[in-house]
């Protein structure tokens, strides 16, 4: 397989800083290339075109982001600590990556209809961690036994996107991680037993 391939990761990390730093629209493959230091024909050893580096940057970001936080929430007990655990590490994971964060938050979102359900389809894995969760909590007596899992899906995952939106948005000028309590205390009581 070419991920296997030691270019693989090195053009792919490139182009998360080539994206970052000009927009998807300006990072020409060449910019890439140069910021992996690898000649231009070699990312097409790897990547069909741009598109196709866009969306494997996010299969393996998303890919190894969802191992560790499966990893993470395997040993707690309560599916508030999960739910806590995923937002500080969705949280931290974006504010350690400041070009991981621009790129997920700005650049995913400017893309053509084929390439936003490509992106869809990787999220998918993430929601269905969000959807055990939940599913979880309702079992457990945690959560309200009439919660629509869908609904709060898109809740739990719209309100962890626009607090990282929002802050890159504003330049990076505040703690991102001083959020992830209050942000779950909104959520819980959302989804509360009350």
């Amino acid at each position: 397989m070419k991920k296997n391939k030691p270019k693989y990761m090195q053009i792919i990390d490139a182009a998360v800083i080539a994206i970052a730093e000009v927009g998807y629209h300006q990072a020409q493959v060449s910019k890439i290339a140069k910021q992996a230091g690898v000649a231009d024909g070699t990312i097409y050893l790897y990547f069909k075109n741009k598109e196709d580096i866009l969306i494997s940057l996010f299969e393996e970001k998303m890919g190894s982001f969802i191992e560790k936080i499966d990893e993470m929430i395997e040993g707690k007990q309560t599916a508030a600590e999960k739910l806590l655990m995923m937002i500080e590490a969705h949280f931290k994971n974006l504010s350690d990556d400041h070009h991981m964060a621009i790129v997920t938050q700005l650049e995913l979102r400017q893309s053509n209809k084929e390439l936003r359900l490509r992106i869809n389809n990787v999220l998918k894995g993430y929601l269905r961690v969000i959807d055990k969760i939940i599913i979880e909590g309702i079992e457990s007596g945690e959560f309200s036994s009439d919660l629509d899992v869908r609904l709060a899906r898109q809740m739990i995952f719209g309100t962890m996107d626009e607090t990282v939106t929002t802050w890159v948005l504003n330049e990076e000028k505040y703690d991102l991680m001083a959020l992830a309590k209050p942000v779950h205390k909104l959520l819980i009581k959302g989804c509360g037993n009350h």
